[in-house]
């Protein structure tokens, strides 16, 4: 038998045993985990726990562990070719199913490689980049893709939305399109939005959510605009089997929709994005889908779209079946900080005194952690209304107050005062405060300044706090687990330099805000993880996560202990039956360049930092983990980006295992 065909054979058979177990067991619970040591989703599991219950890798061993293989992504086939594609950091968090490890490429390609030796097995390619000059927003990057199937042997399914606006489904095993769903295996996602869309501004590049059958597709629509319309974030869910549209949520309510009241002067009719960028999580016993909603056309200025703009910055609760709304909690009102839920929610069971709750936890860019019942969306704890500033922009009406959760305490810095500034030396003190004379210090919920204003300092920034790789979760002791970063902004609307539909435009994002000699503005912690007991809303401990500046040369004789930093990536957690591992932001490393490069353990009890791998290349994917013929192997998505420059790494994903037979 050729090596192709044993591959082959050994992948129908893991999946004739995955559907022989779906069979016996019926669906699972939310809040089980991934059967036989498998990772089915970007979380694991539907409930988004990033959880696994394998325990090979302990504290003992963490340190000892190597590379098992590497995959080189076959994108690079292609950027070899075509040097004018510049794909983005590879970011995809891969699957495990039946034996097979499945991963989407940055150019949305997809690979199916054996999961004990990362030998492929199959590839698809869209080939977007045929028609695509530059996908929308943030270019040639995708997060993964989403695995489907009813218990048939022959029918189970990878899906992937692309970035040219199409819904594909594969033969799970051979990659081959079905040809009954959709179009030849294709579904077109430019034409049911209910509204005429510019498809160069909305692209797709998160994996779709996998609600029982039915594929729930969210969007990315580019951040970058000076005019008040765009294309909308409208949520669909599709057939899995057909590819037939079940329903569409409308994120921008139209007509006399639920909601339209939230949107004055019929701004609902041209504003756009309120969209679901990233992730969703699912309650498959209760049948749920929900969707993290990001923020409205544009992202610092909402003259134009007057009113609260529901469900703008929301959590929605949906049916799965039919898309109707069950519960929504709105937790930015008229969002004028780019605070998008950047990350799905996280779904557990909890003991809140003496009650049991099926409880939904969702961490925010701006470091509030929301709790709720999620079969009635009543909240755990009081989330109060409390005042905020009002806008000086002209034109603008911002919110006299939003939502403030009384538990559990943020989990990162929120707003800065000259307290929060950087104090390591007297001097490093006095440049700080030099600094800060160009800006103002806010309180969190502060607008954006515009026209010789001094502008605004914002914090946490537009990515966080917490950000995609989001947080994760132990069932078994109902903690939350949270990397986020501490990355100050600042903001400043500036008028257009030509003729725009909106008054005032922000400036390209948001900038960086510069601290003394390279250093940040603020004290450390620049990155930590947090562990929050959800059965109380109490922190359990804290700690930082990385080394982060303090081989600077105005810091390196003070001896001082981690502050926290390697990059701006938060890190992305995983937690398994004896560890909490995150990855991109290592301790006691050579350089400030080694310490992004790794993949860490902590003690989940105490936060106590068990070691540090170092990897060929930053790992941009979130880590996971799995058993395959009695070995527990961690794998994670590296490099890419500028990987041909000097000294660049090309993308791969990087398997660990302990040493020892493969």
């Amino acid at each position: 038998m050729a090596h192709d065909e044993r591959l082959q054979w050994r992948v129908l058979r893991g999946l004739a045993a995955v559907a022989f177990l779906t069979l016996a067991t019926g669906p699972a619970d939310a809040q089980s985990p991934a059967p036989a040591g498998e990772w089915r989703t970007f979380g694991a599991d539907a409930a988004n726990t990033k959880y696994s219950p394998l325990d090979q890798i302990t504290a003992d061993n963490f340190s000892d562990l190597e590379i098992a293989w590497r995959w080189t992504s076959v994108s690079t086939d292609v950027t070899s070719r075509n040097e004018s594609i510049r794909p983005g950091q590879f970011k995809t968090t891969p699957l495990m199913i039946g034996g097979l490890v499945y991963a989407s490429t940055a150019l949305g390609q997809v690979a199916a490689v054996d999961a004990g030796t990362g030998e492929t097995v199959w590839t698809y390619d869209p080939q977007a980049y045929e028609t695509l000059e530059r996908p929308a927003n943030l270019g040639w990057q995708h997060r993964g893709v989403a695995y489907w199937s009813d218990g048939d042997t022959n029918d189970a399914r990878i899906f992937i939305a692309t970035h040219d606006l199409r819904l594909v489904a594969l033969n799970a095993s051979t990659g081959a399109l079905y040809p009954d769903f959709g179009d030849g295996g294709t579904v077109d996602l430019s034409r049911s939005l209910d509204r005429e869309i510019d498809p160069t501004r909305i692209t797709h590049s998160s994996p779709v959510a996998i609600a029982r059958d039915t594929v729930v597709v969210g969007s990315v629509v580019a951040d970058r605009t000076s005019t008040k319309e765009a294309p909308p974030g409208h949520v669909r869910g599709f057939d899995a089997r057909t590819g037939d549209m079940k329903w569409i949520f409308h994120t921008i309510p139209q007509g006399d929709e639920f909601g339209n009241d939230t949107w004055q002067d019929e701004s609902w009719r041209y504003t756009g994005h309120t969209n679901v960028w990233s992730f969703m999580a699912v309650d498959n016993e209760l049948g749920y889908v929900y969707l993290p909603i990001g923020t409205a056309t544009n992202d610092w200025y909402g003259g134009q779209r007057r009113g609260n703009n529901l469900f703008a910055e929301s959590i929605v609760c949906l049916d799965a079946e039919t898309g109707a709304r069950v519960w929504h909690f709105q937790a930015v009102h008229h969002g004028l900080w780019d605070y998008d839920f950047p990350t799905a929610p996280n779904l557990l069971d909890i003991t809140v005194d003496g009650r049991d709750i099926k409880a939904l936890a969702q961490v925010s860019k701006q470091a509030f952690t929301y709790v709720f019942d999620r079969a009635t969306g009543e909240p755990v704890w009081p989330i109060e209304e409390r005042p905020v500033p009002a806008s000086t922009v002209a034109g603008e009406v911002a919110s006299s107050t939003q939502p403030f959760p009384t538990r559990p305490a943020p989990f990162d810095r929120q707003g800065i005062t000259v307290d929060d500034l950087i104090d390591f030396t007297p001097e490093l003190r006095a440049e700080a405060l030099e600094l800060v004379e160009r800006a103002q210090l806010a309180s969190i919920f502060t607008p954006p300044t515009a026209g010789g204003d001094r502008p605004t300092i914002q914090l946490p920034g537009d990515g966080g706090g917490a950000n995609w790789p989001g947080a994760a979760v132990d069932p078994e002791t109902g903690r939350l687990f949270v990397p986020s970063s501490t990355t100050p902004k600042v903001v400043e609307l500036l008028e257009p330099a030509a003729p725009a539909n909106v008054h005032w435009a922000p400036d390209y994002w948001s900038t960086g805000v510069p601290g003394p000699r390279g250093l940040p503005l603020v004290k450390p912690p620049y990155k930590r993880i947090t562990a929050i007991d959800l059965n109380t809303g109490d922190h359990r401990w804290m700690t930082p996560h990385g080394d982060g500046p303090r081989d600077h040369p105005a810091l390196r004789d003070l001896d001082l202990p981690p502050l926290g930093g390697g990059g701006s990536h938060a890190g992305g957690p995983l937690v398994t039956k004896t560890l909490l591992v995150v990855n991109y932001g290592g301790r006691d490393m050579e350089s400030t360049g080694e310490v992004s490069r790794t993949i860490s353990a902590y003690d989940k009890d105490t936060g106590a930092h068990l070691g540090s791998v170092l990897l060929p290349a930053a790992p941009f994917g979130n880590p996971i983990t799995y058993l395959h013929q009695g070995k527990q192997y961690i794998v994670v998505a590296t490099g890419g980006g500028g990987f041909r420059g000097a000294g660049g790494v090309p993308p791969q994903l990087i398997a660990l295992s302990l040493p020892g037979e493969r």
